[in-house]
C-alpha cells in the first residue's frame, strides 16, 4: 500500500488567512512593478496583426488606446467612452521598435467583388477658369472676362468610394491677428432661440432711378431659351461707413445703428451659414457701424453652400514638401469653389441688367449718391431706400437701426414706386454640371424646369438655403412687392462663358420666406443681440467673425487701423491680397 505524506504547512504567525510575507518566494512579490489600472476587455499585448491596415498597429500594441475607435473590443460600450484603464501606459506590454520599424505595408486595396462586373473610374482634366473685375466699391456688369480651356468632368457611379473623400478644412475670411483680443463667442444653436417682433419701418428718403421689368422674361421656357447677355452697366456696392446718405442722417440723429441689407441679411440668416464671414463694426459715441470689407465674401455670390458635399478648392500646396513647394500650380477648375462664385456673380449682375427695359424708368426722391461727375458710363437700374426700423422692446427703449435697402426694377402699374408700389429685387440661380463634384444631386434644368419645376426649386432650397433666405430677407427689408428669380445654365457644361436664360420665377418675398422656413423675427432677435453685446464694449473698433469650419460666430476687439490701407500695406502678403482683391 501506498504511503501518504503530509505537505508541509506554513503557518501564518499573524494570525490572518494566507502565507505570511515572509514564507513567499522572492520571484512572486512582484517587487518594484508598477500598478496600473485595467480593464477584462483590455488587450495586454500582441505579435501581430494581420487585418490592421490603419497605421494604428504600434499604438494598439503597446496597450495605448487607439486613436481610430475609443471603443476598443467591448463593442456594448457607448460610443466615444473611455475604457477603464485605456488612458494607462501599459508596464507589461512588448515593445520591440526594430521589428515594427521594419513593417511597411505592401498593398491596402479591397478585394475585387465576387460577382462579375466592377467600375471603371476616370476622368477628363480639361482645365480653365474665368477672371472678375470689381474696381472699387462699384461692381461692373459686362466687364467680366472669361478665359476659358475647357472644363472638368467628374464620372462615376453617386456615392462611389465615398469614404476616401477628405474634409478639407476651410480658411478664415479674414486672417486673425495675435493682437486681437476675443470677446465673446456665440453658437448658433444659441442664436436660433432669439426672437424679436419688429414693426413696420419708417421710410426716411429714396435715392436713384429704377427701370420697368421687361414681362418677356417671365415667358421664357426650357424649348424658348434666351442667351444671357453682357451689357456694361455700373453699379455701387458702397459699405456704410462711406456712403454720404448715411453720413448726413448721423447728424441728424435718426438711429443708433446703421448699416446695408447684404451685411444685415448675413447677420439675420447667420444660422443658415456654412462658409465663413466676417462683419466689421465701429461704435462711435453711442452709434453702431456694421461694414464690409472691400474685396470680402459680401461682393460674391456662393453656389451650393448647404449642399451635403459643396464645391470644393484645389488643397493649396505643403511648404514642408520639396515637390509642392517648387511645383507650377495648376489652373482651378471651372467647378472649384471659387470659380463658381465669381460665375454666378457674374450671372447674377447680368441677369439684373438685361431683364430690364431702359426707355421706361422712374426715378426717385434724388439721384444716385455714389455717381460722380467724373463717371461717364451708364448707370444700372437700382434704386436706394433709407429705413428705419424700430428694435426697442420697450416705449423707454431708443434703439433704432437705419438700413440703406436697394431694389432693381419696378413693374409699371397703379401707384408710385417711390412709395413703394410695384418695386422688384431680381437674383438669378446657376447650373454648372449635373454630373460636377458639388452640384449637389440637382437634376437636369433642361429636362425638369418645365415638367417638374417643384423638385428643381427644392433642391435649390436645399442646396442654397442660406443664400435664398439671404436674398428673401433682403427683398422683404427693401419693401419690395415682388422677387424676379431666373434660371441660367451653361450653353455647354465644360464652358462657362456662356450662358443661357431657361426660365424666371416670380413670388412675393413673405410667401418665399414662408416655404423656406425664414424667420424675421429670430432675424431681428439675432440683431438686438450683436447690438446688445456692442453697446456694452467701449468705444473702438471690432469684428464679428463666422468660424470657417464650426457654427460658432466670435467677436474680436481689434486695433483702429485694421483693415485700413496703411494697415494693409504694413501687413506685407496680407496687403499685396487686399490690393489685387480691389
Amino acid at each position: 500500500m501506498a504511503s501518504f505524506t503530509l505537505p508541509p504547512i506554513h503557518d501564518n504567525p499573524d494570525g490572518g488567512w494566507g502565507p505570511s510575507s515572509s514564507n513567499i518566494p522572492e520571484q512572486f512579490k512582484f517587487k518594484d512593478i508598477p500598478y496600473a489600472p485595467y480593464s477584462k476587455s483590455d488587450k495586454l499585448g500582441r505579435f501581430a496583426d494581420w487585418n490592421d491596415t490603419t497605421g494604428d498597429t504600434r499604438q494598439t500594441a503597446v496597450g495605448l488606446p487607439s486613436t481610430r475607435d475609443a471603443r476598443g473590443p467591448n463593442r456594448s460600450r457607448r460610443d466615444g467612452a473611455q475604457a477603464f484603464g485605456s488612458g494607462t501606459a501599459s508596464a507589461f506590454a512588448y515593445f520591440h521598435v526594430e521589428d515594427e520599424s521594419s513593417f511597411s505595408l505592401v498593398d491596402n486595396k479591397a478585394a475585387p467583388p465576387r460577382r462579375g462586373g466592377g467600375f471603371i473610374r476616370g476622368r477628363a482634366t480639361n482645365r480653365g477658369g474665368m477672371s472678375f473685375s470689381n474696381r472699387g466699391v462699384a461692381q461692373r456688369g459686362g466687364r467680366g472676362g472669361f478665359n476659358n480651356r475647357g472644363g472638368a468632368q467628374r464620372g462615376g457611379r453617386k456615392g462611389w468610394r465615398d469614404w476616401e473623400k477628405t474634409n478639407r478644412t476651410r480658411e478664415s475670411s479674414v486672417a486673425i491677428s495675435p493682437q486681437w483680443t476675443m470677446l465673446e463667442e456665440i453658437e448658433f444653436h444659441r442664436l436660433a432661440k432669439l426672437k424679436l417682433e419688429v414693426d413696420e419701418p419708417e421710410d426716411i428718403d429714396t435715392y436713384g432711378r429704377v427701370f420697368a421689368y421687361d414681362k418677356s422674361y417671365d415667358r421664357i421656357t426650357t424649348k424658348t431659351e434666351r442667351p444671357l447677355q453682357l451689357v456694361d452697366r455700373i453699379k455701387y456696392n458702397t459699405t456704410t461707413s462711406d456712403d454720404p446718405v448715411i453720413q448726413q442722417l448721423v447728424s441728424k440723429n435718426v438711429a443708433n445703428v446703421y448699416t446695408t441689407d447684404a451685411i444685415l441679411s448675413v447677420l439675420m440668416c447667420a444660422p443658415r451659414s456654412v462658409n465663413p464671414w466676417d462683419i466689421v463694426i465701429l461704435r462711435e459715441g453711442n452709434n453702431l457701424y456694421f461694414d464690409k470689407r472691400d474685396g470680402g465674401p459680401f461682393d460674391t455670390v456662393t453656389v451650393n453652400e448647404n449642399a451635403s458635399d459643396p464645391p470644393q478648392d484645389p488643397a493649396p500646396p505643403n511648404p514642408n514638401n520639396p515637390a509642392e513647394k517648387t511645383a507650377v500650380p495648376e489652373p482651378p477648375s471651372i467647378n472649384s469653389a471659387t470659380s463658381l462664385s465669381l460665375e454666378a456673380t457674374y450671372i447674377n449682375q447680368n441677369f439684373g441688367f438685361q431683364s430690364v427695359q431702359e426707355n421706361i424708368a422712374a426715378d426717385f426722391a434724388h439721384s444716385n449718391p455714389f455717381y460722380g461727375p467724373e463717371e461717364t458710363e451708364p448707370l444700372a437700374s437700382c434704386g436706394y431706400r433709407y429705413r428705419v426700423f424700430d428694435l426697442g422692446i420697450t416705449e423707454d427703449e431708443d434703439v433704432k437701426i437705419c438700413i440703406r435697402t436697394e431694389v432693381d426694377a419696378y413693374v409699371p402699374g397703379p401707384g408710385n414706386p417711390q412709395e413703394g408700389h410695384g418695386l422688384v429685387t431680381i437674383r438669378a440661380l446657376n447650373e454648372f454640371d449635373p454630373r460636377a463634384q458639388g452640384a449637389g444631386g440637382a437634376p437636369d434644368w433642361r429636362s425638369k424646369l418645365d415638367s417638374q419645376r417643384g423638385a428643381v426649386v427644392a433642391t435649390e432650397m436645399k442646396n442654397n438655403s442660406c443664400k435664398l433666405a439671404k436674398w428673401t430677407v433682403q427683398s422683404v427689408l427693401a419693401g419690395a412687392e415682388l422677387m424676379k428669380i431666373g434660371y441660367i445654365s451653361r450653353g455647354n457644361p465644360k464652358d462657362n462663358t456662356r450662358h443661357v436664360i431657361l426660365s424666371t420665377a416670380s413670388m412675393r418675398p413673405t410667401d418665399f420666406a414662408a416655404q423656406l422656413n425664414v424667420s424675421l423675427a429670430n432675424g431681428w432677435g439675432i440683431v438686438r443681440t450683436i447690438t446688445d453685446l456692442c453697446m456694452k464694449m467701449p468705444e473702438g473698433k471690432y469684428v464679428l467673425i463666422k468660424d470657417p469650419n464650426k457654427s460658432v460666430i466670435r467677436l474680436y476687439a481689434v486695433p483702429m487701423t485694421a483693415f485700413t490701407t496703411e494697415d494693409e500695406e504694413g501687413e506685407g502678403d496680407e496687403g499685396d491680397e487686399h490690393e489685387s482683391a480691389a
